[in-house]
């Protein structure tokens, strides 16, 4: 099963404890946070513990687990890490007040409810890598988390490092010409 046919299924399952206002959006690429966002919209304290639950449930009957929650106390607002999607269950005023909708607006919404198209297969070499979207274990989802999480970092040092090599040459330079200035001055006195 992939991360978008995982996401659909976890909002059916929402939708099936009567959860309103379920979204899935889609920020494959657009976000280093995940692929996915799950908000769904429930009524009462019991409610969010009923949708959650039934999500966790069903997911851990299929093998796959939650990497991190937060939210265990409150009785607004739960979210769940699987790795490559968040799913933010709340009451309507959490969902009011935090506006994730607007804030992940930038993000494509889909419909869950229809199913999920597979891409057609190309013709390719036995040895590729999976995609970054399949997720074949939980351990896989984790160490897919962690690699994401490390290359975004290894970008970011890299860049880094080019931005500070141009700053010091480019202050050596200043140095090499006020230097050499200076020294004319000096002779010329």
């Amino acid at each position: 099963m992939n991360l978008k046919e995982l996401v659909c299924w976890a909002a059916r399952l929402a939708d099936d404890k009567k959860a309103e206002n379920i979204k899935v959006i889609d920020l494959c690429g657009l976000s280093s946070l995940c692929d996915y966002i799950l908000i769904a919209t429930v009524t009462s304290k019991p409610h969010l513990e009923a949708v959650e639950e039934e999500i966790s449930k069903k997911l851990k009957e299929e093998g796959y687990y939650k990497l991190n929650r937060d939210g265990a106390d409150s009785n607004q607002w739960r979210v769940s890490d699987y790795g490559g999607f968040l799913a933010h269950i709340m009451t309507q005023e959490a969902r009011d007040f935090y506006a994730l909708d607007k804030i992940f607006s930038f993000g494509k919404a889909i419909n869950f409810r229809k199913p999920v198209k597979k891409a057609a297969k190309k013709k390719s070499v036995s040895s590729r890598k999976p995609t970054s979207k399949t997720i074949s274990s939980p351990k896989s989802a984790k160490k897919l988390g962690a690699k994401k999480a490390i290359s975004s970092r290894k970008k970011a040092s890299k860049s880094s490092t080019k931005k500070t090599t141009v700053k010091k040459t480019a202050v050596k330079k200043a140095v090499t010409q006020k230097t050499a200035a200076a020294k004319k001055a000096v002779k010329k006195k």
